[in-house]
């Protein structure tokens, strides 16, 4: 059986917030309807001519990209022009179009977390800050014996985390009272008595972005035909987001034996590279996609290293001026990682949820400059 977009929409949303994303970016449902149908779903970095024919070729309806297709403002949709070209084919072959970019850079376990990871490093923190996710208490009554399920839901939608730790929750035992009036249908008690009930309260923190998904679950659950809960805005600081890393090697290495760690790694055909290859190497920043703008912030965070893509002369220059070491790997091959993530987590959500998805990667994508040698 099919699926509605919005609910494999509803799932892409969880992994990569929008609410992350750059105000100059596009993210989101560039073509389609969230009421269409669909049954096969593709990820792939960019959405090229190419993509989207093997798209219709696989009778997929839902194509899943990183870059968005359309970025700049467009004034007209033509069949002349590229763009318009393929927003014409999408739309009369019934594919829909979705794009998860800065959003999915930024957002925990993104394109930024995973190079972190491919280089194996540690104490790794967000290399600028752009938004911190609001912490709230969920404080909720529930009858005695059924305190497991309401704590399970509500910790298995988003809430009681506290760093690595999960299911972080407090409860403690009272009498609520209450009276059923006309018009009631009560788990408990008769209609005109007041009732004495043993009831558990449990109370637990979830960040905002998972707030509603949280509630929405406890109340699918709870047994009470009105439920008694609470909501309290805290002070304490939540998660922070923001566009690139900063982290620590294991141990310092020199620059020479990082740059073959990262070629090997990520695959890389070639690289460019700026800086003294027997310079020991122990902090490193890192941004995928074009990072030129965190070069600043990377070298007065005491970064030895900086890696990212699409850097300019004097980008270069100014790196070179601040004594910081400097990586071109290349747009592509520091997003590239993306398509296999986002399979594998929408795979994993999927597979959770029961949905008669079928999901598919566009791996026939490469690098759009080729090495001349």
């Amino acid at each position: 059986m099919a699926e509605k977009v919005q609910r494999i929409v509803d799932i892409i949303n969880r992994i990569a917030p929008p609410h992350l994303a750059e105000s100059w970016d596009n993210v989101g449902l560039l073509v389609g309807d969230y009421s269409a149908e669909v049954d096969k779903v593709m990820v792939t970095l960019d959405v090229t001519e190419e993509v989207l024919d093997n798209a219709i070729e696989q009778d997929v309806k839902l194509i899943i990209a990183h870059h968005p297709m359309i970025f700049s403002e467009i004034k007209s949709i033509r069949a002349d022009q590229p763009i318009g070209r393929l927003i014409i084919k999408a739309i009369q072959n019934g594919v829909n179009i979705f794009a998860a970019h800065t959003n999915l850079d930024i957002a925990s376990g993104g394109i930024n977390d995973l190079l972190a990871e491919k280089l194996e490093l540690v104490e790794v923190k967000p290399l600028s800050v752009s938004s911190t996710d609001n912490l709230y208490k969920i404080v909720v009554y529930i009858p005695a014996g059924h305190e497991e399920e309401i704590r399970n839901a509500l910790c298995e939608a988003g809430a009681g985390w506290i760093g690595k730790y999960s299911h972080c929750t407090f409860q403690a035992s009272g009498t609520g009272t209450f009276k059923p009036l006309e018009g009631t249908n009560p788990f408990i008690g008769r209609k005109g008595e007041l009732e004495k009930v043993k009831e558990v309260r449990l109370e637990t923190i979830v960040p905002e972005s998972r707030l509603n998904r949280a509630i929405k679950a406890m109340l699918k659950c709870h047994p009470y035909e009105e439920v008694a809960y609470d909501i309290y805005p805290l002070k304490n600081k939540g998660e922070k987001f923001g566009p690139g890393r900063i982290g620590y090697l294991p141990e310092p290495i020199p620059y020479r034996e990082i740059i073959e760690k990262i070629k090997q790694n990520l695959n890389l055909p070639y690289l460019r590279y700026l800086g003294d290859l027997d310079r020991i190497i122990h902090k490193v920043a890192l941004c995928g996609g074009s990072g030129a703008s965190l070069i600043h912030k990377a070298a007065f965070q005491g970064a030895d290293l900086y890696l990212t893509g699409d850097i300019k002369h004097h980008d270069a220059r100014l790196a070179e001026s601040l004594g910081l070491a400097l990586i071109d790997a290349g747009h592509y091959w520091t997003e590239v990682v993306c398509v296999a993530y986002l399979y594998n987590v929408l795979k994993e959500e999927i597979d959770k949820e029961s949905l008669s998805i079928e999901l598919v990667q566009f791996t026939d994508q490469t690098d759009p400059f080729v090495l001349y040698k």
